[in-house]
């Protein structure tokens, strides 16, 4: 088509086959990433640099994060693991109110998690107590709403995300990215209660006793250890060492070793890292397609381009589309955290939290199941943004 790179053809193309082959999702993305490097090696460049030259340099600057999906989506896997072994999550559902409020109860864990930890994380444990609490029958809509709620959690949090993880590296001030959360909470009221009403519909919380449920404490601790050491190596790496999370995948092996190093104490079932892996490299190479992509500048900072980058973080990685934010400037940096973090939830190969939950439950992988369950968050994605313009503004 006249004046649109064939890279953005090749890569609406992989999106579509996504959508139509959800149970291929890997070999799409795969044979997609081929087709666009080849066509760039041969008929295109890498950001000006043409050949292998280029290809090397990209992929020294692209390595680490496509590194750092790669072993948070099979870390976060054995995390999962070890905390259903744990038998916490045969525990909580006893707890939970035995309505539809118990579901409202679960998303309000998840959004809080996401808050103190990384969303992927708060996702699969979301994900995990899910499957306890409604014995198994989980709908998508309220797999959607979990997900949706580890972003909207994550958005005004710079432990919580890696995009804001990003804008605290680049000098954007901690306090100033809370604000997104009077979005994100907004939008929240609007998904969780009507997605917990159809989840009971769906699979009703059954009143739990928990009585003989023993509590594997040392196993429990061991995923305390996890998460602790990934929170504490975020926080070091960019208050002591800057620019560290730019050449190392910091996080990935922070995790993996909290993970090899508890695995003395209660060993893993490492089995579960199989279909964890097929996940995590169908991000890799979607978020890889959509790093080739020659996006050299992105639209005029205004709220309405924000508005719209948030719908294309739905199919379109929003890391690329973060730096490219940060080296453009002048954005109001909480609109945009809520816009692109939680905007990944309308798809769920749209952030990595609905990658690492579709791996526990892989009938999410419909892009069509997804959007007509989970048609709320839309809606919600919209209120949320329309609540924080009009309570506080455009401030970039």
């Amino acid at each position: 088509m006249p004046g649109i790179p064939l890279e953005f053809v090749f890569f609406g193309l992989v999106l579509i086959g996504v959508a139509l082959l959800h149970k291929r999702p890997l070999a799409v993305a795969l044979t997609g990433l081929v087709l666009i490097t080849g066509y760039k090696l041969m008929a295109a460049d890498f950001g000006g640099v043409a050949g292998l030259a280029g290809l090397g340099a990209h992929l020294t600057h692209e390595w680490v994060v496509l590194a750092n999906l790669m072993l948070l989506l099979v870390g976060f896997a054995v995390l999962s693991n070890q905390f259903e072994r744990s038998n916490i999550p045969d525990k909580v559902p006893s707890l939970m109110p035995d309505n539809w409020t118990g579901g409202l109860a679960l998303l309000a864990i998840v959004f809080l998690l996401s808050a103190l930890l990384d969303n992927i994380a708060s996702a699969v444990i979301g994900g995990v107590m899910a499957r306890h609490l409604f014995k198994g029958q989980v709908g998508i809509g309220f797999l959607v709403a979990i997900v949706a709620s580890a972003n909207a959690g994550g958005a005004g949090s710079v432990l919580g995300d890696t995009t804001t993880t990003m804008m605290w590296i680049s000098g954007v001030s901690p306090v100033k990215l809370l604000w997104a959360f009077v979005a994100s909470a907004v939008a929240f009221l609007v998904f969780a209660p009507l997605a917990a009403w159809k989840q009971q519909k769906v699979g009703p919380v059954i009143p739990h006793s928990a009585e003989g449920v023993v509590i594997d404490w040392i196993r429990a601790s061991t995923v305390l250890v996890m998460l602790v050491t990934i929170v504490t190596a975020n926080v070091i790496a960019n208050s002591q060492f800057e620019g560290l999370e730019d050449v190392a995948p910091v996080l990935g092996l922070a995790l993996w070793a909290a993970i090899l190093a508890t695995a003395l104490i209660r060993r893993p079932e490492w089995k579960v890292t199989g279909e964890a892996l097929h996940g995590a490299l169908f991000l890799v190479a979607l978020v890889g397609c959509a790093s080739l992509m020659p996006v050299e500048k992105l639209p005029d900072p205004n709220w309405a381009s924000v508005l719209g980058l948030g719908f294309l973080s739905a199919v379109f990685d929003n890391i690329p589309l973060t730096a490219l934010a940060l080296q453009q400037g002048g954005y109001d940096w909480a609109l945009l955290a809520y816009a692109v973090g939680f905007g990944g939830s309308m798809v769920w190969f749209g952030s990595s939290a609905g990658v690492a939950l579709s791996n526990l439950y892989p009938e999410a992988r419909s892009v069509v199941a997804w959007v007509k369950e989970g048609w709320m968050v839309a809606v919600a994605y919209l209120v949320g943004f329309g609540v924080m313009l009009a309570l506080v503004g455009w401030s970039p």
